[in-house]
């Protein structure tokens, strides 16, 4: 009740009027969209690859990654 009088501003007399199948439809319209989900491993591996954590510069600045 309060979301079709409060939200939509219903009156009354269409809030009561409407049926479920309605007021469903209507609440849609508010609903926040949803994310697509995690990415694939194979997405992720590859935006890994594009967007390193450490650059290939700040790895040779600090002596590389020889096992010393």
């Amino acid at each position: 009740m309060a979301f079709g009088i409060g939200r939509l501003r219903w009156p009354p007399e269409i809030f009561w009027a409407a049926s479920p199948r309605e007021l469903m439809a209507a609440s849609e319209a508010f609903a926040l969209p949803t994310a697509g989900g995690a990415p694939s491993r194979a997405q992720l591996e590859a935006l890994m690859r594009a967007h390193p954590d450490r650059s290939e510069r700040m790895s040779a600045a600090e002596g590389g990654d020889d096992g010393e």
